[in-house]
């Protein structure tokens, strides 16, 4: 029996609530131990509990939710270094991708960069955080698809999918960190040198996961565990 629209519409719903609550506690909104329900997480984004409850679940099978009898789903155990290693690992792989990029950038494409990182930079001038999370991931979606490697890009988005885009804008130090690291980045493929590049890339998200790491680890110590993603 095939997959039906609504099928399809459940899972759509459900990754969507799933990359909500993933980034609500990687950003520090909802510490480890926290209560997370199925029909607050349904209230808070318009869906029925059906989809919620299977971005819970799906959640719990990544490691970010602990199911616990009589208590339901509870945020799991996440540090500072845990957030440093995600990065690291995703540093490493999106800086093959550098490498491979400013190898030998067409006119077109070194263009289109230029374009979206001043568009960034505007967005940063105005304070326009969700406009500023949208070139951002643009930008480095290109320098991806530049590299022509279907298979390294996907290995990059098995740990992108753990490293949501969300909340960076607000994290004190990111926007302005954006701007300056991607000027090393355009540098370096300018220039069509691919180690610089990589290393730029590398020192980028790094940076970033730092800023996030610093971010959290001061939430959370701040913070006790909710009992409710209301709460959060």
């Amino acid at each position: 029996m095939g997959t039906t629209s609504d099928d399809r519409g459940r899972r759509q719903l459900s990754d969507e609530a799933a990359a909500h609550v993933r980034g609500l506690i990687m950003s520090g909104k909802l510490t480890p131990g926290s209560t997370v329900r199925p029909e607050t997480v349904g209230q808070a984004l318009s869906i029925s509990t059906t989809p919620a409850r299977e971005a819970l679940q799906a959640l719990r099978v990544e490691g970010f939710l602990e199911l616990v009898p009589r208590r339901g789903f509870q945020v799991a155990p996440l540090t500072g270094q845990d957030i440093r290693d995600l990065f690291r690992v995703q540093a490493l792989i999106a800086g093959e991708l550098a490498a491979r990029a400013a190898a030998s950038p067409a006119s077109a494409d070194l263009a289109e960069l230029e374009a979206l990182h001043h568009e960034l930079i505007a967005a940063a001038r105005r304070n326009d955080h969700a406009l500023l999370e949208e070139k951002n991931h643009a930008f480095h979606r290109h320098i991806n698809k530049m590299a022509g490697s279907r298979k390294i890009i996907w290995a990059l988005s098995l740990i992108t999918r753990y490293v949501p885009r969300q909340f960076y804008s607000t994290i004190p130090g990111w926007p302005q960190a954006t701007v300056d690291d991607h000027e090393e980045l355009l540098n370096g493929i300018r220039t069509g040198d691919s180690e610089k590049t990589r290393a730029a890339m590398v020192s980028h998200i790094v940076h970033a996961g730092e800023l996030l790491a610093t971010h959290f680890d001061e939430r959370v110590s701040k913070a006790a565990p909710v009992d409710d993603l209301t709460s959060a």
